[in-house]
Formats: C-alpha cells, sequence, structure tokens
C-alpha cells in the first residue's frame, strides 16, 4: 500500500494578500476514495495542481504513484473521441477503454465520433473513462458532476463506489456519500482527514461546532466572573495594605505585620484568579476558529399586477424544424417555485432563452405577461473578467446590495480586490448569482444555480428557495436540493 505524504506545506500565488496554505501537514493512503470539500475559493483545485507539480511551493509532498487529473484539456475538440484516446492511452489499450466507457453506460458509437459533438456529460464520461484506463495512479478528480443530469450523477456514483485510489473535489452531497470512504476538508485554518462518508463528517462537524460554541459561551461567562473575583480581592488587597498606616483602634497600634501577611495573601489570590482567566481566554481563543458562517440570503421581487406570468401550452422549442423535445404545458405564477427537470441535452435552457426574450423558433403557444422583468442566471461562468467594480458597472447593480450577497456568499474583503479571471470557478458562480439576485425582477430563471458552489452556499439558496415569496423557475440535478426547494417539477421528455 502507497502513501500520500504532506509535511509543511506552503503556498500563496504571486500578489496574493494571503496564503492558501500555511504549514499544512498530514498522510493518506492511496487505496482511499476521498471526497475533497470546502468553501469556494480555500484552494482545492489548486491543492490538486500542487499534487501535479504545476505551481511553486515550499515544504515535501511524497507519493510513489503518478497523479492523473480530470479534466485534462483538449486542444482539437474536432478531433475524432477514438484519436484522442490512442494519444492518450496508446492503441493497445483501446480495450480497457471500451469498457470503462461501457461502465459508464456510453455507447460504444461515441469513440467514432469528433469530441466537440458529444454533450458535456458524454465529454464528461469520456474523459473519465480516459482516467480510469491508466493503472497504477493515483486519480483526481476536479468537480465531474457540473455537466451531469441525476441519472449520469447516479451512474458516476456507483461506478467510483467500484474504484480506489482517488481524490473527488465535488459538492454533491449524493455524490460524495455514494462513493467515497474518507472526507478530506480544507478548513478555516487547517487541512483535516475524517474516516467515513461526507454525511457522517457533516454530522460530526455540526457536533463539533455546537460543543465549541457551547464551550465558548461557559468560557464567556467563566472570564466575567473571574474579572469581577480579581478586581474584588485585589481592592480588598488595597484596603488591607492601607490600614497598616491606619489609627489606633480603641488605643492599640494596628498590626502591620498580620495586615501586610493578609494583604499579601489577598494579592496573590487575586493574581491566581487573574491566572484562571488567562488561561480560560486562551481556551476561549482556540474554539469557533473553523466554524462556517452562512447568512440567510434574502429576495425581495417586484410587485405585478397579475397573479399569472407566464404560461406554455404544448410547447416545442425547434431546432432545423425539427423539435427537441415532447410538447410540454405549465404555467408559472407568483410564488412558484417551479423545477424544470430533464436530462442532459432536453431542452430546459431553450426553454429558459424563451421566456428570457431570445428569438427561437418554437410551436404551441407561448404566453409572456406584459412588462413581466426577468433576471436570469445563465449556466456557465464564461467571459467574466475584469474586477468587481467593472462588473458592478457594466451591470448596473446596487453596489451595496452586490457586495452584501457576496459576503454572505463568504466572499473576504481581499477578494473583492482580485480580479475575475483569477477566481475560481465557484467564486465566477457566486459573483454571477449575486447579480441575478440583486437585480429587481417578477420572475428570477436560474440555469443549474449549483454548479460549482460549495454545500454551505448551496444551503444558503435551498433555504432562500424554501422562504422567499418570489417566482422561480429553475434546472438542476442535485436531488436533496431540489426535493426540498421546488414545489412543482415539471418534467421535459426529448
Amino acid at each position: 500500500m502507497s502513501t500520500l505524504e504532506i509535511n509543511d506545506l506552503s503556498f500563496s500565488y504571486d500578489g496574493g494578500t494571503e496564503p492558501i496554505f500555511e504549514h499544512v501537514s498530514f498522510r493518506l493512503d492511496t487505496d482511499w476514495r476521498l471526497g475533497f470539500t470546502g468553501r469556494n475559493g480555500r484552494g482545492k483545485t489548486t491543492f490538486l495542481k500542487l499534487l501535479l507539480g504545476e505551481y511553486e511551493y515550499s515544504g515535501t509532498i511524497r507519493c510513489t504513484m503518478p497523479f492523473v487529473y480530470y479534466p485534462f484539456p483538449v486542444e482539437n475538440e474536432s478531433e475524432w473521441v477514438c484519436d484522442i484516446v490512442s494519444e492518450r492511452l496508446g492503441d493497445e489499450n483501446m480495450w480497457r477503454f471500451r469498457k470503462e466507457l461501457s461502465a459508464l453506460g456510453v455507447s460504444e458509437d461515441a469513440i467514432y465520433r469528433p469530441y466537440n459533438t458529444l454533450s458535456g456529460g458524454e465529454q464528461t464520461k469520456v474523459q473519465t473513462a480516459i482516467l480510469f484506463s491508466r493503472e497504477n495512479c493515483f486519480y483526481l478528480l476536479d468537480e465531474p458532476t457540473n455537466h451531469l443530469d441525476r441519472a449520469a450523477r447516479e451512474t458516476l456514483g456507483k461506478y467510483l463506489a467500484r474504484k480506489k485510489g482517488f481524490i473527488l473535489v465535488s459538492h454533491d452531497r449524493a455524490l460524495l456519500d455514494a462513493c467515497t470512504d474518507h472526507t478530506l476538508s480544507v478548513n478555516k485554518t487547517d487541512i483535516a482527514i475524517q474516516k467515513g462518508s461526507f454525511s457522517l463528517w457533516q454530522e460530526n462537524k455540526a457536533q463539533r461546532d455546537a460543543f465549541e460554541a457551547a464551550e465558548n459561551e461557559k468560557l464567556k461567562k467563566e472570564i466575567t466572573r473571574l474579572q469581577t473575583a480579581a478586581a474584588r480581592t485585589a481592592g480588598w488587597s488595597r484596603q488591607a495594605e492601607a490600614s497598616k498606616n491606619g489609627t489606633r483602634n480603641s488605643g492599640l497600634r494596628p498590626d502591620r505585620g498580620f495586615i501586610g501577611h493578609k494583604s499579601a495573601k489577598m494579592m496573590q489570590r487575586a493574581k491566581s484568579i487573574a491566572q484562571r482567566r488567562e488561561t480560560a481566554i486562551s481556551e476561549k481563543e482556540a474554539l469557533l476558529k473553523n466554524i462556517e458562517t452562512a447568512e440567510a440570503l434574502k429576495l425581495t421581487p417586484l410587485p405585478f399586477k397579475s397573479h399569472m406570468l407566464a404560461e406554455l401550452r404544448d410547447l416545442q422549442v425547434c431546432y432545423d424544424g425539427n423539435p427537441i423535445f415532447a410538447p410540454v404545458s405549465f404555467s408559472i405564477c407568483q410564488g412558484d417555485k417551479i423545477h424544470l427537470y430533464g436530462e442532459n441535452g432536453a431542452g430546459k435552457t431553450s426553454i429558459f432563452k424563451l421566456l428570457c426574450g431570445e428569438e427561437l423558433s418554437y410551436s404551441g403557444n407561448l404566453y409572456v405577461a406584459k412588462d413581466l422583468v426577468v433576471s436570469c442566471l445563465p449556466q456557465g461562468t464564461q467571459g467574466l473578467h475584469g474586477t468587481l467594480q467593472d462588473f458592478l458597472k457594466a451591470n448596473a447593480l446596487n453596489e451595496t446590495l452586490f457586495y452584501t450577497i457576496l459576503r454572505k456568499l463568504d466572499f473576504s474583503r481581499e477578494q473583492f480586490l482580485c480580479r475575475l479571471e483569477n477566481c475560481s470557478a465557484g467564486q465566477k458562480k457566486k459573483v454571477q448569482l449575486a447579480r441575478c439576485l440583486c437585480t429587481p425582477a417578477h420572475l428570477y430563471i436560474l440555469d443549474e444555480p449549483l454548479n460549482y458552489m460549495d454545500v454551505w452556499s448551496r444551503i444558503q439558496l435551498e433555504n432562500l428557495f424554501r422562504d422567499t415569496e418570489a417566482a422561480l423557475l429553475f434546472a438542476e440535478h442535485d436531488a436533496a436540493f431540489c426535493e426540498n426547494a421546488a414545489t412543482q417539477t415539471v418534467y421535459l421528455q426529448k
């Protein structure tokens, strides 16, 4: 059995205001199935890049097995899949690739197609099959679920559960529970490893956080009590010391030795109490350092004159005259939270584009209320560049509200100064989400809002969807999120 040993690892980006990792040390076995979790921007992808040797760092990383990484760049996307496999694995390993691809539920026909004609989910599975066709490696998977529908995620979970020796970066709770046996977490102050599933890690973290919060409250009260006792005892000592030079009592001179001894004992007691107080303060400072905060998000929609906002009746979007999904009918009213469910390529994004005013060919009936204002969150984060101030101006956003939402989504004030092209995918998604939420609208349309988002932000968004009175239409593949957030599900069939 091989091990991966990290010793005194430190790393920061050039020009960065804070280190990404500082004196990190841990050890893991390379046959573990590790789920890798943490807030966006904490350095999960950076850590995988450090393992690959792409950045310079201080400290040591030791592993006798080579690392292989998903996703890898495909330079010529018009190249056929079989040629990409041959370049990556050699013709002699094509049989192994076919076996892995079949286990992922992909037809062998995909091998003889140009890569860019595959759906995002098919591309993910092809790359995963190439990855696991290489033997005796330690596999690094960086968020493979972002283009997978629910069925494909279940298939991937069963597939990975039969493998061993990988680190899986994912925020999909169901996937992590399905295939991991250890959890590696990037916390505020350290990196920790725990045996068991993600849900077990989350439960243990919640218990630990609750215990630390209770201890913190107990120590706060103890510190206040000790502070009062120390001040009272020191006062008594000063009074006793002052009485040494006082007047005679019934004609007798005060016993200065006795009074001085009593004063010294009182002062010693005051010092002892002060020392106990300092110890309590030290213990208190060690608490709550890794507690994650997730303040509630709020969404206040614009008022609208009518209850119904939009209605689709037997609608089909068409490309080149051909419908891409079976006729669909549903209405969107104020307060609705509608989950539009369909597998990859079913046409969910096309319906969103249509409702947002984009001109697409369709059959059936579409009604959109006059003067309806729609705020849309796109699926991807491509094209984001420049500073947050540039983004604010380009989108004419309320600066205070925009920054407030980002702070609630765990953006630090230092990250406000970063250029968007240097942000993680999760941070870019949060910028797009903040823009969507702080845009006044009657209807909010969100296309896979959880892509790249950490678990805490997912829970924030889930609670927002459940509690808001705004009308929402969204597509998402996270089963737990959809079950808790939607009031209605509309099924879209290819």
